[in-house]
């Protein structure tokens, strides 16, 4: 399939004649004869629609950032770390949609830039990193602040360039934004070496982009999806599987209607949370490793799973061997090399999702007039008696001190669901995919593939600017918070007024919940200091007087009753950020959970506690007398 020319940025036309501060056309797709290879870079990013660049000058970018500053359409938000930047441009392009853009300087500068790269490349997000890169001349010579950071990032981008020539920048730019934004999202990064840009050259701008070895099948092939909607229409027992690439695609709207016509129990992953709304009567929840009971068990004794823009990664599927042993498998991605790659697949469609679920709906409709389809009421009864008898919940401290989960719940419930969650890496960012009800898409932001501690508070600020408009919580633990909460200064100075809620447990919390079952309660270097639990005589650090030195709005809340009307204070404050330093019960665990590496029939919905079964045969026809059975979800 041929690629669509890139269009101009959607930037009103300036009157004839009329120039920039830098003396060149205020039209950054007309040529010009003459300019710096910085001066071509910054037109490029004009010409490509660009809105916001996240980045830190140095030595081997700098020349880029003299004509940044006369840019009429492009605004530079100057982080406190590159890794800040990175997540920023995260942030803003999975708000949003649009390919985030981060910048920085070469060596240390773009190695700091890996982790979001990595990040963005695991958890499919469009972005473009440009990174400046010393002299051509000095490439490979050790040279000062030199570093290969297209060496370094080969596995870890969508695609990478080093540009030495000027000449080259426009296209290269044009092609980098095409790449990060079309098939499956990814990053791209740029590098250019210092000479290129501080060379003069001419700039025209391409008005297409010719990839030839680069053709991403988007329309998925109609035998296949005729295929599919015959399985569909057999299935007793079938799910679907909703993956994080039915929003990447915008695919919601798909989602929902094909869930309406079919009537089928639906989970949506962690990087799927809001793909179909929770209060769709067929959504089951998440499955996984710390999934509902529902959805894990509606996966397991599935005999048809209907997987959409989902990889069948490990944190889902647990023991790949046992999972989901009897159903058969539709798998619809963008990306080719995701099908078959984890589990055997009976009916692979390679495809942009939205057309995937709307070609799948109207074949579906087809085959149920012509054909009819099995009798599912059983099932959906089944997966509704699951999803009533084995519900989210959790157990309110004894001692009286704040739960998490209810914490967060009430966070949810007070923001709403138009409000944008963003959260860190950890037991909060799981009670957070739990306890926080998602109705829309592009509303749940997390790292998921790279679990990446450090990504809330970046990734937030680079929401909120995408999304002015909309609340914005970054819901973090109190040891991601200390990776990366420089970038409140970011946010204070450049009025960027995230809200923060510290889920402070003064532990690494998560890994002191593995350290509790797995470890024998050994508490090796999990202790943060953080809060009341703290052996000091004071938490280190006290985060109110942090908040308060980088000019944001400091909050503690200590008690069950005041946690609605810290909510609500910090929803009243607008100009500025907010952080809330929220003292958790330090013992509370995720539940339900699946232990790494062991079957998801081993769920356990709360410590040594495992779903009951029937005492007759599932199913399957296995018998639940069998005490191996009674292990088994059913």
């Amino acid at each position: 399939m041929a690629h669509e020319p890139i269009s101009a940025p959607p930037i009103s036309t300036p009157p004839a004649g009329e120039q920039s501060r830098d003396g060149l056309p205020l039209d950054p797709t007309l040529p010009v004869a003459s300019l710096t290879g910085a001066q071509s870079l910054v037109r490029s990013l004009e010409a490509v629609g660009v809105e916001v660049v996240f980045g830190i000058p140095g030595g081997a970018i700098l020349p880029a950032y003299d004509p940044l500053m006369d840019s009429p359409h492009v605004r530079h938000i100057l982080v406190r770390h590159e890794q800040g930047a990175g997540h920023a441009a995260e942030g803003y392009a999975v708000a949003t949609g649009k390919v985030g853009v981060c910048m920085a300087t070469s060596g240390p500068g773009a190695t700091n830039l890996v982790t979001p790269i990595a990040d963005a490349n695991m958890d499919s997000v469009p972005m473009v990193a440009i990174t400046g890169q010393v002299g051509a001349a000095a490439i490979g010579t050790d040279a000062f602040q030199e570093a290969d950071i297209a060496g370094i990032t080969i596995p870890i981008t969508k695609h990478n360039y080093l540009v030495t020539d000027p000449a080259d920048i426009p296209r290269t730019i044009a092609e980098a934004f095409h790449l990060a934004a079309t098939g499956r999202p990814g990053p791209v990064l740029v590098d250019v070496a210092k000479s290129a840009l501080q060379a003069r050259t001419s700039f025209e701008w391409p008005t297409s982009v010719d990839l030839p070895g680069y053709r991403p099948v988007v329309r998925p092939h109609g035998k296949q999806v005729k295929e599919a909607a015959r399985l569909i229409a057999a299935a007793e027992r079938p799910v679907f599987y909703v993956g994080g690439g039915v929003i990447k695609a915008d695919a919601a709207p798909e989602m929902r209607a094909l869930a309406d016509l079919t009537g089928i129990p639906a989970v949506t992953t962690l990087m799927a949370r809001g793909a179909l709304p929770d209060s769709h009567p067929t959504n089951l929840g998440m499955p996984g490793m710390h999934g509902t009971v529902a959805a894990v068990a509606a996966l397991q004794k599935s005999d048809l799973l209907i997987t959409l823009g989902a990889r069948f990664d490990d944190r889902v599927t647990g023991e790949l061997s046992s999972f989901a042993p009897g159903a058969k498998v539709i798998h619809a991605d963008i990306d080719p090399a995701e099908i078959g790659k984890n589990r055997a697949v009976d009916v692979p469609i390679v495809g942009d999702a939205k057309l995937v679920l709307a070609e799948l709906a109207t074949a579906v409709a087809a085959e149920f007039e012509a054909n009819g389809r099995a009798d599912i009421s059983a099932w959906t009864a089944q997966t509704d008696a699951w999803r009533t008898t084995y519900p989210l919940g959790y157990t309110e401290p004894g001692d009286g001190t704040l739960s998490p989960q209810h914490v967060i719940e009430r966070i949810g419930a007070i923001a709403g669901p138009e409000a944008v969650y963003v959260s860190g890496v950890g037991q909060h960012q799981m009670w957070s995919a739990q306890f926080v009800k998602y109705e829309n898409p592009r509303t749940w932001l997390n790292s998921g593939g790279l679990g990446t501690m450090g990504y809330a508070v970046p990734a937030a600020m680079g929401a909120k600017v995408g999304r002015p408009d909309a609340v914005v919580w970054a819901i973090d633990g109190d040891g991601c918070f200390q990776m990366t909460n420089q970038e409140l200064a970011t946010c204070t100075l450049n009025g960027i007024p995230v809200k923060v809620a510290i889920i402070n447990n003064s532990s690494l919390g998560m890994v002191r919940q593995w350290q509790t079952l797995f470890y024998s309660e050994r508490y090796s270097n999990t202790d943060l200091h953080s809060g009341d639990h703290s052996a000091h005589s004071a938490p280190v650090p006290d985060f109110v007087k942090l908040a308060d030195a980088y000019g944001c709005v400091g909050l503690r809340c200590e008690r069950p009753e005041d946690v609605d009307a810290t909510i609500r204070k910090a929803m009243e404050i607008d100009d500025v950020p907010v952080v809330i330093d929220f003292r958790v019960h330090r013992d509370a665990m995720v539940w339900p959970m699946v232990a790494a590496g062991v079957s998801n029939d081993q769920i356990q919905y709360a410590r040594g506690l495992s779903p009951e079964w029937d005492r007759e045969a599932d199913s399957d026809g296995v018998s639940t007398d069998d005490p191996a059975a009674q292990k088994v979800i059913s």
